[in-house]
């Protein structure tokens, strides 16, 4: 299925692995007068000391993770129920989680637990569509194919539109890919919507559209039905160099030109449409100037200690870059962590689990835990776990298509994962029935979780959105989960 152009992000500064950046393509000379402070900012030479900063990484399992499998087992419940995995003692008494996830096991002082998340949907696209932007209720005119200007905007956008730029970065970003599914259809929930295209997340692709792989290749990649078709991908970072010839120097020298230029522009400026065009060009001004862009960016060639850390694949690249985008100033950073519903494990749902995606995972936000808490950075970090539904509590067997059992689809119960950002460790918020299918207490919606990201990036509760005709719509809809901070 070929996707409407208009279906696509339209962020001016998306980053696509095909796109290269380059300074001699930006037309220096026919930047507005506004430019000259943007870029004196973007310049490594003018960056001042380290501000207070909040933010969020949202990492998202599309396809959605077996509560049973992870992070809310029943030992005791029936053979049928309970799975082929053993719990294993957290560092936190009375909290136990899956033996294949060892390396959060201890640190498990750092995250807490929702295990009472809850909504109406078995579906993949109104999962997502709910997950994805915090609201329970689909939109008029929902269409599970198609997204489109009717869809509510994604929980990325809202924090985009109402958080302050900490430089020239758009303050919202998500990687390593659209969520795409094997039919090509583009999953909606993850753009803009009813906010207006221009006000998608900007989306870094580094990771290229498989159809049939699946999981953190190329060490973990994996096809749910083994049908044995070949994963060549690349994980391509943008290339953000200078154009030959186009020093550090010469590019500081042509922001003093523009200064000299700025009563010329000044007319041209004072009109809107220049300086939301403006605004676009400073984010790729910044992306050229600074080289801690360049470095977020350049995940495949760290130093062998940090990939050992993170692992050599898509999951540990994509969550390292988010790592190093929080410090290069991004507010949120959405993580997709394996595209094409990758955690759908309606079959072969054990083995694909224990070596295909929960390894790569435990271990790529475990280091991503121990790299932020070394920064310092820990506290003001929010991390988000979740993926658009739980699985069903009973094991079922679909052998057309898979040699071995799995689970379908269950929205409503998942497990969600939250570590730093003031999140009170080794916390467990709402519980489920004996056999993982319902909350038994404390219930929260997808609404709690987002309050609960909006609140950790500071947006007051009475905080709004306006649309194109300067209507109000408010940002919260839920209240943040209490008891988690």
């Amino acid at each position: 299925m070929t996707v409407p152009n208009q279906h696509f992000p339209a962020h001016p500064a998306v980053c696509s692995r095909r796109t290269a950046v380059q300074a001699g393509a930006i037309g220096l000379l026919g930047l507005g007068a506004n430019h000259v402070q943007a870029l004196r900012a973007a310049d490594p030479s003018a960056a001042g000391g380290r501000k207070k900063f909040k933010a969020c990484i949202y990492i998202f399992l599309s396809g959605g993770l077996a509560q049973h499998d992870s992070f809310d087992m029943k030992p005791e419940a029936a053979d049928t129920i309970r799975g082929e995995f053993a719990p294993i003692a957290t560092n936190t008494p009375g909290i136990s989680i899956c033996e294949h996830l060892p390396l959060l096991a201890q640190r498990s002082d750092q995250w807490a637990l929702c295990r009472s998340l809850t909504h109406s949907t078995n579906g993949h696209s109104q999962g997502h569509h709910i997950m994805l932007t915090g609201r329970s209720q689909l939109p008029p005119q929902f269409s599970g194919t198609t997204p489109n200007g009717n869809n509510w905007p994604s929980i990325a956008t809202v924090a985009g539109d109402a958080t302050r730029p900490r430089n020239n970065l758009p303050p919202a970003a998500v990687l390593p890919e659209r969520l795409v599914h094997y039919s090509r259809r583009v999953i909606p929930g993850q753009f803009a919507g009813e906010m207006g295209s221009h006000r998608d997340p900007w989306f870094i692709e580094a990771s290229p559209f498989h159809n049939t792989s699946y999981g953190a290749y190329p060490e973990h990649h994996f096809d749910h039905q083994e049908r044995g078709n070949a994963d060549k991908r690349v994980f391509q970072a943008p290339n953000l160099s200078l154009s030959h010839g186009v020093t550090q120097g010469a590019f500081s020298k042509r922001i003093d030109l523009l200064r000299d230029l700025e009563q010329q522009r000044r007319f041209l400026d004072s009109h809107a449409h220049v300086e939301d065009f403006d605004r676009y060009r400073q984010g790729v001004i910044s992306l050229l100037s600074d080289p801690k862009i360049k470095h977020a960016f350049d995940v495949t060639r760290a130093d062998d200690k940090t990939q050992e850390r993170y692992g050599r694949n898509s999951f540990g690249w994509s969550l390292l870059m988010a790592r190093r985008l929080v410090e290069a100033g991004v507010n949120l950073i959405q993580v997709n962590l394996g595209n094409n519903e990758s955690w759908d494990t309606h079959g072969n749902a054990f083995p694909h689990l224990k070596d295909k995606l929960l390894p790569p995972t435990d271990r790529g936000v475990s280091a991503l835990l121990d790299d932020l808490q070394a920064a310092g950075m820990l506290d003001d970090t929010l991390i988000v776990m979740a993926g658009e539904f739980g699985r069903t509590p009973k094991i079922s067997r679909l052998p057309k298509y898979y040699e071995f059992p799995g689970r379908d689809h269950w929205g409503a119960l998942q497990t969600v994962f939250f570590a730093g950002g003031g999140v009170n460790g080794g916390t467990v918020i709402g519980a489920s029935d004996k056999i993982g299918a319902y909350p038994v207490n404390d219930p929260q919606k997808p609404e709690n979780m987002a309050a609960t990201i909006y609140q950790a990036l500071g947006i007051p509760r009475t905080a709004v959105w306006h649309d194109a005709v300067q209507r109000p719509n408010r940002i919260y809809h839920g209240d943040p989960i209490p008891g988690l901070m």
